[in-house]
């Protein structure tokens, strides 16, 4: 079996689910030391990040990726173990094969043939790991970037190895992301019994023509870079569970993806206005899980077109679909930061996998993306 498909089955047997690193990250630093990659640990709290660099000049090429994974769910809906790689029909299945234990296998593969062949590279290479990206992000690359800002160490270009991929591997690359913003929001009223409405008042109901014009409210209409903006409703909770009571509270919890036509600031001070509107009594929480951010041109993307079309013969569209990634926290540096790994169709469920084929395809690709960028 090759060298990235055995990496890849040793990564899955390691039961990473956020924070869990379980021992991923000191298996690939003892790798990559071979090659020459110093390592350098920045956890925080119980999140395990590493910093491997080769080099000290410009221009610095980082592959960004996670060791963690999402929870395997039901066991028993599994054809096979979700821990212990398995073989079948021409795929290998298991809790990370597509997100993104691949790709870092592929990364790690690549950066091996291509130090073999070309020793004296321009530019340096670093690897970028952590295992904060499936859960909340607070301890992981966010952070990692902090330390980098202080002391000064720039990224030229960043490949994030997340499954952006659609049908084929390599037909789609991210070239950005919206943002995200979230909101719980608690909109108080006075309990009271229901055949006494004139004594009470109910925020379900002084909620509802508010929320209405929330989620029909056009925020923009996108660009040619992204959809327009979009507010979904995740959760609404009221009530004490009588049938006979009017609730004195209801709490709604929203989020915004939104566009480079928007900012943070611009979005809540009109949530506001329209909340303000309605005369509702409320309480509102907002939390910025990321700015959308664009890399619409550059070397990075000119790499990446190239290496698709050399390694599979076809053409790859650039799209800013999906949700969010830690690329979020590399783009405000000025890094160029693109996303390019396994087809997505399987992440996150049960039976999650990898096509052999393609595997063994996106080291080719990670490789000649190395060659494109620090040899010619």
């Amino acid at each position: 079996m090759s060298d990235t498909l055995e990496l890849l089955k040793d990564l899955i047997r390691r039961p990473s689910v956020t924070p869990e690193d379980a021992g991923c990250q000191d298996m690939l630093i003892e790798r990559l030391s071979k090659q020459g990659f110093k390592s350098e640990r920045l956890d925080f709290a119980d999140t395990r990040n590493i910093w491997l660099r080769r080099g000290d000049v410009k221009p610095l090429l980082t592959f960004l990726g996670h060791t963690d994974v999402v929870p395997p769910g039901p066991l028993e809906a599994w054809q096979s173990p979700p821990f212990e790689p398995t073989l079948r029909d021409g795929k290998l299945f298991g809790r990370g094969a597509a997100d993104m234990k691949g790709s870092i296998a592929a990364f790690v593969t690549a950066l091996e043939r291509f130090l073999a062949d070309h020793p004296e590279h321009r530019g340096s290479i670093a690897i970028m790991l952590t295992s904060d990206e499936e859960g909340i992000a607070t301890d992981g690359v966010v952070k990692v970037i902090d330390v980098l800002e202080r002391r000064n160490e720039k990224i030229d270009w960043c490949l994030v190895g997340e499954p952006s991929s659609d049908k084929q591997i390599g037909d789609v690359i991210r070239v950005g992301r919206r943002g995200s913003l979230c909101a719980k929001m608690t909109v108080h009223g006075i309990q009271g019994h229901v055949a006494y409405p004139d004594i009470a008042e109910n925020p379900i109901h002084t909620l509802a023509p508010a929320l209405k014009e929330l989620t029909e409210e056009v925020w923009d209409r996108g660009n040619r870079f992204f959809p327009p903006t979009s507010l979904q409703v995740s959760n609404i909770n009221g009530g004490t569970g009588a049938e006979n009571i009017i609730p004195g509270e209801v709490e709604v919890q929203f989020n915004l993806r939104f566009c480079t036509e928007l900012d943070e600031d611009t979005i809540k001070r009109r949530v506001h206005a329209i909340l303000d509107k309605h005369k509702l009594n409320y309480s509102l929480q907002w939390r910025l899980s990321g700015n959308p951010f664009l890399t619409s041109q550059g070397e990075l993307i000119e790499a990446a077109h190239a290496a698709v079309t050399k390694v599979t013969g076809r053409e790859t569209l650039d799209d800013t679909g999906g949700g969010t990634s830690d690329g979020r926290f590399i783009a405000p540096t000025g890094a160029q930061v693109i996303e390019l790994g396994p087809v997505n169709e399987s992440i996150h469920k049960v039976n999650e996998n990898i096509d052999l084929e393609d595997l063994e395809v996106l080291s080719q690709i990670y490789e000649t993306m190395l060659i494109e960028l620090l040899v010619k």
